[in-house]
């Protein structure tokens, strides 16, 4: 999966949160959903207009964020 098909930056949409292509609906909201308990269909139900592959990108963008970090930190500690 590619996230950079599904999921941008704009400093004009939402001072530059990471969001689904084409609407207001950040990776945070979409990770704040799982954390509360919520599903992949929750989220389809509530923005119909975002779909599993968004949802999915927005996941594999956060991993791929978490890589990064992870990488830096370790050349830090080097």
């Amino acid at each position: 999966m590619n996230w950079r098909d599904h999921i941008h930056s704009d400093p004009g949409i939402l001072g530059g949160k990471p969001v689904v292509r084409g609407t207001r609906i950040s990776v945070e909201l979409i990770l704040e959903y799982f954390e509360d308990g919520g599903t992949v269909e929750d989220i389809l139900a509530a923005y119909p207009h975002v779909t599993e592959a968004d949802v999915r990108g927005a996941i594999a963008f956060a991993r791929d964020l978490l890589h990064e970090e992870a990488s830096a930190a370790q050349r830090r500690a080097a």
